[in-house]
């Protein structure tokens, strides 16, 4: 366990997953469908990346496709939700749900692609308890932000949320392109 390696983790998910820029979802999702589950979407979302940690490898050596070109696809994803959130745009269409504290809140919203393939591209660098360590206290950050989004919602304002999107779709953007080079070069050897 190494305290720093789980400090440079933790920042780099808590910029992927964006807790912050998805207040504004999370209000939605409330006011029309109603009370979010937030231990519900904490523990799936938090099962479905340290599930992703340990079988993900195996689940692409199956379907035989490279981890590099996983991170290269993942550095696609990542670089359009930065644009997404630096625009103020968005590219996909999210989908009704009976049960919105699972879709799409722990997944596609906080376990998503990206966070996903984060998680793999990490794997190679860092141990995998800093890892797991890393996750959860992202989980518990996710869990309060949720249950008390309207609160936070309140205190920051709209031009406080726009701005830590915006300021989280730059780091994005930035991790993007360093997880694009670091890996791009090896799909052609």
């Amino acid at each position: 366990m190494n305290l720093e390696h789980i400090a440079q983790i933790s920042f780099k998910l808590f910029w992927i997953i964006d807790i912050i820029g998805g207040l504004p979802i999370f209000i939605g999702l409330m006011n029309r469908f109603g009370r979010i589950q937030s231990e519900k979407a904490a523990f799936v979302s938090a099962c479905l990346m340290i599930t992703f940690l340990f079988a993900g490898e195996a689940m692409l050596r199956f379907l035989d496709i490279p981890l590099k070109v996983f991170a290269v696809a993942g550095a696609f994803i990542l670089f359009i939700i930065a644009v997404e959130m630096i625009l103020g745009v968005s590219f996909h269409k999210m989908e009704e749900a009976n049960s919105i504290s699972i879709v799409p809140i722990a997944f596609p919203l906080l376990a998503g692609p990206g966070v996903l393939t984060m998680i793999l591209s990490l794997h190679s660098t860092y141990s995998s308890i800093d890892i797991v360590i890393s996750i959860l206290i992202n989980i518990v950050i996710a869990y309060v932000v949720i249950k008390h989004c309207r609160k936070i919602n309140d205190w920051l304002g709209q031009t406080g949320i726009i701005i830590a999107n915006k300021i989280a779709g730059v780091i994005l953007l930035a991790l993007s392109i360093k997880m694009f080079a670091d890996n791009w070069k090896t799909i052609f050897e």
